[in-house]
């Protein structure tokens, strides 16, 4: 079973932020540490009970896909090695696998969200409405069809135990100014393309995903956060994808099943995890790696 980590404890650095996964620490004023713990968020609320093996899934599924692109878009990594910010020994060891050093950047106030399927909220309203986040979709869609072109649903973020809520383009111009806005939009749809078109080659449909962004001192659009993981996107597996139904996904699944199988209200405090669903859980994280990647490790991307 692989060591878990529910939250890191560096005393060497201040912390700057623990968020419902991430811990986040300054370096100097340039840098950040981002430590991305096994900590399991679910109808925003965070579990007690964390996953064996995530936070280091999902760094490696982060660096693999900030990697592929970096043609398209800059991003945040740096090329300074945890050696370097963490001397400590036992520190180091706490976080390997599961930190990576940053740029310091300014956060856009917008999470950029790319539907390419009829599932989920998008499928509820297009049921009641025709639309999907207020876009008119041509009628006689079913449940998880692949829609004519993705779209650009973005929403804004949410403090820990709040709810994102979705917006307008519009609305994300109001926020962003119009011309951060429209580079926001166009960068979103281009990544969501070429890396839902690799994934598809390696059997896994991503269905729909987000993205969170930020800008350096000159005013440049950065890829920041994490990219294309099982906790930021909708993984299915292409063989078993038929439209009319919701396929399973690779990601917590299991857990959102048997939450909502306890009659727990979905107010804090989550009630604990049974074993089983956790090894599913963590079983799903590290196959989803392995599939995309053709390793259940990547390697560190660069810049």
């Amino acid at each position: 079973m692989p060591e878990t980590l529910y939250q890191s404890d560096i005393k060497s650095l201040h912390l700057r932020h623990r968020g419902k996964v991430r811990d986040i620490y300054d370096i100097d004023d340039k840098h950040m540490l981002i430590v991305t713990t096994d900590r399991l968020s679910a109808f925003d609320v965070v579990l007690p009970d964390p996953i064996p093996g995530k936070g280091a899934v999902l760094t490696a599924m982060s660096n693999f896909w900030f990697g592929r692109t970096r043609r398209l878009i800059a991003n945040q990594l740096t090329d300074i090695p945890l050696e370097q910010v963490l001397k400590d020994p036992a520190e180091r060891k706490q976080v390997e696998g599961r930190a990576i050093v940053v740029r310091k950047l300014k956060a856009l106030p917008v999470e950029a969200i790319v539907r390419g399927y009829l599932v989920g909220s998008g499928w509820k309203e297009y049921k009641q409405s025709g639309t999907v986040c207020g876009i008119k979709l041509p009628a006689g869609l079913k449940e998880a069809d692949r829609l004519p072109e993705p779209l650009f649903t973005p929403s804004t973020k949410a403090a820990v135990g709040q709810h994102d809520e979705n917006i307008s383009f519009e609305k994300a111009a109001e926020l962003l100014g119009q011309d951060s806005a429209a580079k926001v939009k166009q960068a979103t749809l281009a990544i969501y393309k070429e890396c839902a078109a690799y994934a598809l080659t390696r059997g896994i449909i991503i269905a729909d995903t987000k993205f969170e962004f930020g800008l350096d001192d000159k005013g440049t659009l950065t890829l920041i956060d994490e990219v294309l993981t099982p906790d930021s996107s909708r993984f299915w597996p292409a063989d078993q994808y038929k439209p009319g139904a919701n396929p399973p996904s690779y990601d917590k699944q299991f857990v959102r099943d048997w939450l909502e199988a306890s009659g727990w209200n979905k107010k804090p405090p989550a009630p604990k995890l049974p074993p089983e669903v956790l090894m599913k859980t963590a079983e799903k994280y590290r196959e989803a790696l392995t599939r995309l990647t053709g390793s259940d490790t990547a390697p560190r991307a660069a810049r």
